[in-house]
């Protein structure tokens, strides 16, 4: 039976026509009211949960990748629980490589230059260097070619700026520069290395 919503509402109570019937508005409200709270809080704990299972996932990887859980992994695969010392022998420590034998090693006199500070500004670059050379038997060749070698130092040298020699890439360039440098001049000698003795920029 079709309602009148005037009629429901002389009627003294709090109704509403719905498909043409008269049904109470306080009940209505309060089942609105009642889905909504309840999905308010599933929604914070469906995102509370995915975080400790973020926080849980990504503590492990660290965990992982650090090494923290390599003991636990040993002991669950029945791997070896403490790590073992490698004993090495005198005869693989000879084996290994290293320094040639038949190596020999040239100091070149102390180089003190004028450094290219510009501005007026006085700076100085004290060097001393010595050449690792690859057959001790080129020794004396080079040795012949000491004041070629030194003259390609002291023209490069005096071109550097006192940043140009600021940390461990400004050493590693300059020692590398050097190295082709006197590895031009001491031609046919083979020069394995450039090693700095002494290095001082004031």
């Amino acid at each position: 039976m079709a309602s009148n919503p005037a009629q429901c509402l002389l009627d003294g109570k709090s109704e509403i026509q719905n498909a043409g019937s008269c049904e109470p508005m306080g009940e209505e409200s309060d089942e609105v009211e009642m889905d909504g709270g309840g999905g308010g809080r599933s929604k914070k704990m469906l995102v509370v949960v995915i975080l400790i299972v973020l926080l849980l996932l990504g503590g492990a990887a660290a965990a992982y990748f650090t090494g923290l859980l390599q003991p636990v992994i040993n002991m669950l695969t029945g791997g070896e629980s403490a790590p073992t010392e490698e004993v090495i022998s005198e005869q693989s420590i000879e084996d290994s490589p290293g320094v040639p034998e038949n190596v020999g090693f040239v100091d070149l006199p102390e180089i003190l230059v004028n450094l290219n500070a510009g501005g007026g500004k006085q700076s100085y670059l004290k060097i001393r260097v010595s050449l690792e050379v690859a057959d001790q038997a080129m020794l004396p060749q080079v040795e012949e070619m000491m004041p070629r070698i030194v003259d390609n130092f002291q023209v490069y040298l005096r071109e550097l700026r006192p940043e140009d020699l600021s940390g461990s890439e400004g050493m590693f360039r300059l020692r590398e520069e050097l190295l082709i440098r006197v590895s031009a001049a001491a031609k046919p000698a083979k020069i394995n290395d450039v090693l700095f003795k002494e290095m001082l920029v004031q």
